[in-house]
């Protein structure tokens, strides 16, 4: 398959995703003055950043066609924007308090908007679909960065087109710094390892994407793993610690990850930023979007071992829809892992670590991170009246809070006062045959993060949780959190003070583009 015709076929596909209309023509951008930047904004870090088509070799000695982000620093601090070395996009770094202006232009054959996933920043610069910009076209981002330290991620946000357009290769990282993160002294340098994970699958060398409705209706599953945009990702380490920042960017696999030695793992960070206090796990559960800040500490190895990061088996029967009945009798033709393997749950290699030299690393594990600032269910507006959002499937549609997307309305429950306390729930129970098609849905909020106060589970979803619990990172802030099968999953969420549109969706990215996402509006 060609360039063109990967372009096509996965153009078509992403069109076939959806079985609804958005109600604003792809393409079709709503004029606003902030596409011109606003009058007397002065930043301390000015950037363009690019999004056009390029090729990047991921398959040792071969180019593949991607569409990838590039930047170029124009104002602000030395290490600002850091190239990838891949075709992710350049990774930005910010630091608390900083004034930023983002320079965008769209240089794909295709509309296109960027989200800044996690950062709290006001309705017209978070990256919502209905302020895409057509090819050729800029929109300037101008926002104050309000977040404490913590591990972020841009990446684009057209209706119906996000999953294609984040497979294809837009996506990069951001890092916020602050004084209460630099006090720690935490492994910086050559001990500091984004590690951004992702599957893919490819025919000769080129990328290829949804192959049927079943893609689609559970999430596509790639037969390749990638790190940082190469397969067979190898870290060359020595005996010290070291803080790996961890990014499922993956369109919809779940992850188990494990160390092959069985160290446990020392998780000091979540979504949002640094724990109170570090925990220990003995595996990672981590689904799409989601982050996980680790320490990991190879003081007891020996010089010339080696080990490998894992996903785990896990139980998820109820996903693997392209056998038994879904396979052969109601849905029959929608076929299931197109590309072989790695089927959700499987077990397979992430990684492998060689240990080439020993040194002695004088850090100690602090015991105290930070202060998360975490509010008390007591200022909630009601605290014991939590609104109810349902994650269910009819009519051959994922819909969220009964509904699919619409570009510009809300519900009367998903309107709220900016800048209060509020709880709310996921609830992911679908009834009768429609059980069938329960799936764990990754579900994100825009504007800001949330605390999970409860997991309610379902009575006969007991494999999966018993699999998969003791790797939730619940304990610190989240903006993504994953709802399993049958579970209902409360949350508290400080809501910012700017008024407008946000969204609220399924981080499964072709259940997204299926419209599983749906706006809540702040006044």
């Amino acid at each position: 398959m060609n360039r063109r015709e990967f372009l096509t076929s996965t153009a078509l596909a992403a069109m076939a995703v959806s079985l609804r209309s958005s109600g604003i023509p792809p393409g079709m951008s709503l004029p606003d003055s902030s596409t011109h930047g606003t009058t007397g904004f002065v930043p301390d870090v000015d950037l363009e950043l690019s999004a056009k088509p390029t090729s990047n070799e991921i398959l040792p000695g071969l180019m593949t066609g991607v569409w990838s982000y590039r930047g170029r620093l124009l104002q602000g601090r030395a290490g600002t924007l850091e190239e990838s070395g891949s075709y992710l996009g350049p990774t930005i770094r910010l630091h608390r308090g900083d004034r930023v202006r983002i320079r965008f232009r769209n240089e794909l054959p295709d509309s296109t908007i960027v989200h800044w996933h996690g950062l709290t920043v006001p309705a017209l610069m978070d990256g919502h679909p209905r302020l895409v910009i057509a090819s050729g076209k800029d929109y300037v981002y101008e926002f104050e960065v309000r977040n404490r330290a913590g591990q972020y991620w841009y990446h684009p946000h057209p209706d119906q087109r996000t999953g294609a357009q984040i497979y294809r290769g837009l996506a990069g990282l951001l890092f916020v710094h602050d004084e209460e993160e630099a006090s720690l002294r935490l492994p910086s340098g050559e001990n500091e390892i984004p590690l951004v994970i992702q599957d893919r699958a490819f025919q000769s060398n080129e990328l290829v994407y949804i192959s049927g409705r079943m893609d689609a209706m559970t999430g596509f599953l790639g037969d390749k793993i990638l790190v940082n945009g190469k397969t067979d990702h190898e870290l060359t380490l020595s005996t010290g610690v070291y803080r790996l920042r961890i990014l499922n960017a993956s369109n919809s696999r779940i992850y188990k990850l494990a160390w092959s030695n069985k160290i446990p793992f020392t998780i000091i960070g979540t979504d949002g930023g640094l724990l109170e206090k570090p925990l220990r796990k003995p595996y990672l559960t981590i689904s799409p979007a989601e982050r996980v800040d680790v320490l990991v500490d190879l003081s007891n190895e020996a010089a010339g071992s080696s080990l490998e990061l894992r996903s785990g088996g896990f139980h998820a029967a109820q996903m693997m829809m392209g056998r038994g009945m879904m396979g052969g009798g109601m849905m029959g033709g929608m076929s299931r892992n197109t590309y072989g393997g790695l089927e959700q749950g499987s077990e397979f290699k992430i990684l492998s670590v060689r240990v080439v030299k020993k040194e002695k690393s004088n850090f100690r594990i602090p015991n105290r991170l930070s202060q998360p600032g975490f509010r008390n269910l007591n200022g909630a507006e009601s605290p014991d009246k939590a609104r109810v959002f349902n994650l269910s499937f009819m009519a051959m549609q994922w819909l969220l809070n009964d509904s699919t997307f619409e570009m510009q309305s809300t519900k009367d429950n998903e309107t709220w006062k900016a800048g209060t306390l509020q709880t709310f729930e996921f609830r992911n129970a679908s009834t009768g045959m429609m059980r069938m098609m329960q799936m764990a849905h990754p579900m994100h909020v825009h504007g800001g993060q949330f605390q999970v106060l409860q997991r309610t589970p379902g009575t006969d979803t007991q494999g999966m949780a018993a699999s998969l619990r003791e790797g939730f990172t619940d304990e610190g802030w989240k903006d993504t959190v994953l709802v399993l099968p049958g579970e209902t999953v409360r949350l508290l969420m400080q809501f910012p003070q700017f008024k407008g549109l946000f969204l609220y969706h399924c981080h499964n990215l072709e259940h997204e583009d299926m419209g599983m996402m749906r706006n809540y509006r702040l006044t």
